[in-house]
């Protein structure tokens, strides 16, 4: 069982924001079904202005988020931040001078004290990687307990911004989400979300922070493979052992007169790795050009990885 708890704040008295519940909405949607359309995240969302989130009204869901046993507890907040000597805040409606929101460090304490199997904290916020800072904390250390992982749209000393209605943090994950952080058996995971979104900014802007505490990461969703798991385990078929070549000849070409039907079957399989990364022409450019001249091809270092785990009945 997974949880989510998504929030978003565009109504502020003093400075509203404009994308907040937009992406709070999209976000939503988008983690309540995997991309096959089978259930996810079971999702409790706030908005504001359709609720009024006071600190209390914040407080009081993000520890009925954090109670109880499941196997993912996430937590996802875009509206205002704030930071100050005593720590960064999620601020809420009420907020005023001394008491600006929900602190960081609580959270952090509630979801270390959770008995959810994995907890994740995403923050689209001004000064988000506040959250567990070492810097901040007290004592030098970022306290985060085993299965926890923070994913924040800026350093503790950076604005997070909103284009055309909609974080740019936000717009990121989402599209991350919906498969551009997809390993090659159709996992997002917190990890592969950062790497996804730190390389999509640039080193001028706003730079996501990661900070995480797991053995293994576990998805947050899972699409279509983008090699069917079927195909995939045929790996150490076509390379009985890591450092093996496969050889080619214009038989696995199904536009050569001498076509093999068994061959061209195999050559399909052995492009589909190729457009993945896990398989490589030798001594030439396209697989294409690999059999026609009778070379071979032969595993990428992530295409030993895969091999590895299918060897190992693991995949």
């Amino acid at each position: 069982m997974k949880k989510a708890l998504i929030i978003g704040i565009n109504d502020y008295p003093s400075s509203p924001l404009g994308g907040c519940v937009n992406d709070a909405n999209t976000l939503a949607t988008v983690l309540e079904s995997n991309g096959d359309g089978s259930p996810n995240f079971g999702v409790r969302k706030i908005t504001c202005p359709s609720t009024d989130i006071t600190r209390p009204v914040l407080r009081e869901a993000i520890e009925q988020l954090f109670t109880g046993d499941c196997d993912m507890a996430l937590l996802y907040f875009s509206g205002h931040g704030y930071i100050k000597s005593t720590g960064g805040y999620l601020v809420t409606t009420d907020a005023k001078k001394y008491d600006e929101g929900v602190s960081m460090d609580d959270i952090l304490a509630l979801a270390n004290q959770s008995q959810a199997r994995n907890k994740v904290i995403i923050f689209d916020c001004c000064h988000s990687g506040a959250m567990g800072s070492p810097s901040l904390s007290g004592n030098g250390t970022a306290q985060l307990a085993e299965g926890m992982s923070v994913l924040t749209a800026s350093r503790d000393s950076e604005y997070a911004l909103e284009v055309n209605g909609a974080g740019v943090f936000t717009s990121l994950l989402i599209d991350a989400l919906k498969g551009g952080a997809a390993d090659i058996r159709g996992n997002i995971t917190p990890g592969s979300l950062y790497a996804y979104v730190d390389e999509a900014l640039g080193a001028w802007d706003q730079r996501p922070i990661f900070k995480t505490n797991v053995t293994s990461f576990s998805p947050l969703r899972v699409i279509s493979p983008k090699v069917p798991f079927e195909t995939l385990r045929k790996i150490t078929q076509y390379f009985p052992t890591a450092g093996s070549e496969h050889k080619l000849d214009p038989s696995y070409e199904d536009t050569e007169a001498s076509a093999n039907p068994e061959n061209v079957k195999i050559f399909k399989d052995l492009q589909k790795y190729q457009s993945v990364g896990l398989v490589v022409p030798v001594n030439a450019e396209f697989m294409y050009f690999a059999a026609i001249n009778s070379t071979s091809c032969r595993l990428s270092a992530l295409g030993y990885q895969y091999w590895r785990l299918v060897n190992e009945r693991r995949l």
